[in-house]
């Protein structure tokens, strides 16, 4: 087997405010290979972004600190980089499409400037190289007339063109690891799957790293290779995309999908989690999912659980993993 393209070790970021401090991402380890597509899933509140804009040393400071771990990529511990080694490493090996595209594109600039600042910078093109490549780009991303299109504002395209054109800005210098956080969130359902089946070529053709970040297990089904499903800061299963969906053994998990209608059982009634994503600032004792399993026993407040090993590389953080699901 390939070695990892990124390896997180332990990572733990957290908030120090007036309030307290918030315990955002709490001891998260996890792997990418290239060329493979990893989803992290949950609940908005549960760390996913958190990790992802760890990975790219993004976390506003203060109020925000990585605490502690080791972010390895492609050989080098992020963690040791100063911020202008760093800026060599966003945009260029390591790209992120953010959530909303209308609150991250600047809204003065048009879209080919804001592509081609990143190809002028990373890439050493001059103004016409580098226009010749966003069209290019502009293209590849199914935008159509985009020798037109790369004089629009951000406020003249579709929320999916935008979504293309972030896409596009990300894959411009052709990163070994992309971070898609949401990239569907803002859009109907016709162009969340176009955009995702955009996604899934490219990504083939390119043979890039992914790491999506989703609360939509029906997403992930369709796009990942192997999943991370977190909670409360910390990874509570993880594994291949086949022992997931084909042998869940967390209660979380569970009530993820069961939340998730079903086209083929029309009468079903959909099952909620029931209560809320506890206060990273004041979390329960133990597993952090007991409050609101359906599994839970006296052991459950006691103590955090480990990892448990389910088969293969697929794991869970429950002490009755072997009763779920």
């Amino acid at each position: 087997m390939n070695n990892p393209l990124l390896e997180v070790r332990s990572l733990t970021t957290q908030f120090f405010t007036e309030d307290g401090v918030v315990r955002a991402v709490e001891d998260v380890s996890f792997e990418i290979f290239p060329g493979e597509i990893l989803s992290l899933v949950g609940e908005s509140g549960c760390g996913k972004s958190v990790t992802g804009l760890s990975l790219l040393k993004l976390i506003p400071i203060p109020p925000g600190k990585i605490v502690s771990g080791e972010l390895l990529f492609d050989g080098r511990d992020l963690m040791e980089l100063e911020e202008r080694e760093m800026e060599k490493v966003r945009g260029n090996d390591i790209s992120m499409i953010f959530q909303e595209p209308m609150t991250s594109l600047n809204p003065v600039f048009t879209i080919g400037n804001q592509i081609m600042e990143a190809l002028q910078l990373h890439q050493n093109l001059d103004k016409k190289e580098a226009r010749k490549r966003a069209i290019e780009m502009l293209d590849r991303v199914r935008i159509s007339s985009p020798e037109v299109r790369i004089d629009s504002y951000p406020h003249q395209l579709s929320g999916g063109m935008r979504q293309r054109a972030m896409i596009a800005m990300a894959l411009s210098c052709q990163p070994k690891l992309l971070i898609a956080d949401e990239p569907t969130t803002a859009l109907d359902v016709t162009i969340q799957a176009q955009v995702l089946r955009l996604l899934k070529e490219i990504q083939g053709e390119m043979g890039m790293a992914v790491m999506l970040i989703t609360h939509d297990l029906g997403v992930v089904s369709e796009i990942a290779d192997r999943v991370a499903v977190m909670y409360a800061g910390r990874i509570v299963e993880t594994g291949p995309i086949e022992a997931i969906f084909g042998e869940m053994r967390h209660p979380y998990t569970k009530g993820l999908w069961e939340s998730i209608p079903q086209l083929k059982e029309k009468r079903r009634r959909l099952n909620a989690i029931t209560g809320q994503v506890p206060d990273p600032m004041n979390l329960p004792a133990g597993c952090k999912f007991h409050p609101r399993c359906y599994l839970m026993i006296d052991d459950c407040k006691k103590e955090e659980p480990p990892l448990y090993p389910v088969n293969g590389e697929h794991f869970s953080r429950c002490l009755r993993w072997k009763e779920c699901c």
